[in-house]
Parts: C-alpha cells; sequence; structure tokens
C-alpha cells in the first residue's frame, strides 16, 4: 500500500460523496474532490483542510463532457498525484417512464451514470495495477437489482454500473486492484430533489426499517471498502438497503 493515499471522489460537493470525503479526511487520507459546483468544492475543502489538515485539490468539471475523464487524468498527473482511490459516485435522480422524455435528456443522463464511470475506470486502472494497488468503489443503487417504476434509464444505469463492477473486479484479481459497488436504497440527499414525492414515497414503503439511509451511513461502508483491510472482496455488490435487499 502507498504510503501516502489519494482518493478521487466524483459528486464530491454534496450528499453522500461529501459524507466520503469527511470521512476520509479525519482518517488522514489526501483528496481530490471533483464535481460541478467549484464553490461548493471549495467550501468543503476548506472545512476539510482546517479540521484534519489533510492535502485537498478541487477539480470543477461536468462528467457529462466524455473528455472530461482524460481531463481529470491530465490534471491528477500534472500535480504529481498518484490515484490510488477511486471512487464513482456522481450521479443525479430521474423519474418518468423511459418514452416520457427527449431523448437528449437521456443520452446526458447515460454520459453521467454510464460513460463517466467506466471511462474513470479506464483511465486511472492502469496506473494502480502497475503499482499493484488500488480501490475502485461505484455506487450503484437498489434499482439496479430490482428496476423501480418510472425510473427505467435511472435503474438501467445502475444495473450497468453493477455488471461492469462485476467484470472489472474478475479482470484485476489478481493484480491487487480491488473493485467492488454498493447498492443504497433511497438515501437522504439532494439527489432526491430532482424525484418525485410519490416515488419517493414508494421506496420508503420498501424499506423495512421504515426509512431513508443517512449519507454517513453509506460513507462508512465505502470507507471500508476503500481500504486496505478489505482485501478479500471484489466484484460485489454490497447492500446498505435497510433490509429491502436480502440477497
Amino acid at each position: 500500500m502507498p504510503s501516502v493515499t489519494h482518493a478521487l471522489v466524483t459528486g464530491a460537493s454534496a450528499g453522500i460523496g461529501a459524507a466520503f470525503a469527511r470521512e476520509l479526511a479525519a482518517r488522514g487520507h489526501a483528496l481530490v474532490l471533483v464535481a460541478r459546483r467549484a464553490d461548493r468544492l471549495e467550501a468543503l475543502a476548506t472545512e476539510l483542510r482546517a479540521r484534519h489538515g489533510v492535502a485537498v485539490e478541487c477539480i470543477a468539471c461536468d462528467l457529462a463532457d466524455p473528455h472530461t475523464p482524460q481531463f481529470l487524468l491530465d490534471q491528477t498527473t500534472r500535480r504529481g498525484i498518484s490515484v490510488d482511490m477511486l471512487i464513482n459516485n456522481a450521479g443525479y435522480g430521474v423519474t418518468g417512464s423511459l418514452v416520457s422524455r427527449e431523448w437528449r435528456t437521456h443520452e446526458h443522463f447515460i454520459e453521467v451514470m454510464i460513460s463517466a464511470p467506466t471511462a474513470l475506470c479506464h483511465r486511472f486502472i492502469p496506473a494502480m495495477r502497475e503499482r499493484g494497488y488500488g480501490r475502485i468503489v461505484n455506487v450503484a443503487s437498489i434499482a439496479g437489482k430490482e428496476g423501480n417504476p418510472m425510473a427505467g434509464a435511472y435503474s438501467a444505469s445502475k444495473a450497468a454500473v453493477i455488471a461492469m463492477t462485476k467484470a472489472i473486479g474478475k479482470d484485476l484479481a489478481r493484480t491487487g486492484v480491488i473493485v467492488n459497488c454498493v447498492a443504497p436504497a433511497v438515501i437522504e440527499t439532494p439527489i432526491l430533489d430532482g424525484i418525485s414525492e410519490e416515488h419517493i414515497g414508494y421506496m420508503v414503503e420498501r424499506i423495512p426499517m421504515g426509512r431513508m439511509g443517512e449519507p454517513e451511513e453509506v460513507a462508512a461502508l465505502i470507507c471500508w471498502l476503500a481500504s486496505e483491510e478489505c482485501s478479500f472482496s471484489t466484484g460485489a455488490t454490497f447492500d446498505i438497503s435497510g433490509g429491502r435487499a436480502v440477497y
């Protein structure tokens, strides 16, 4: 394991991404925070530097742009950063039937939710494999396992993330690079701003614990998956769903 570990976290400005960044900083890890909102990234970075004294870099960009994954690799390389942990967390919620929206809306969604994490893995895995160490955690969803009604595009995108994780985890199983994903049920984050109350109610009703999850609960699981202690699990999907998924 490298003496100084750097974690690149997408969607880091709020929700699960910000909770995960805070947890990693508390553990002394250096961070590369990625999101669209530069102001939110800088505010979080200022907080983490002051509270934990860790190195934090901010890169504001749009993962819907197909050039962004290479841009992030170029930026980290130029700054002398070796990314040891890649957390593909960026995303947003879209509800409605697949035919109820213009196709361009779905194209943008696919770029962020499927193409971006796949391309980031493609860009950052070679250096991890060369060093013989790396941790990748992809944030999927229970929707990718069960398929939520009126969320066809979202469910399909998260199913793709789960399948990609399984495949890459097997590909890299003997390289020291471990790849897993988490499949949360509904978590109380700003992503819910784009989802109807009816759909949120549908999701919460199916959780035996009867509540939404908290970002910090997901962050704790991701932290273990991104750690050196996670050494014999790869290509796996870890549910954090309040009992909704028990398989």
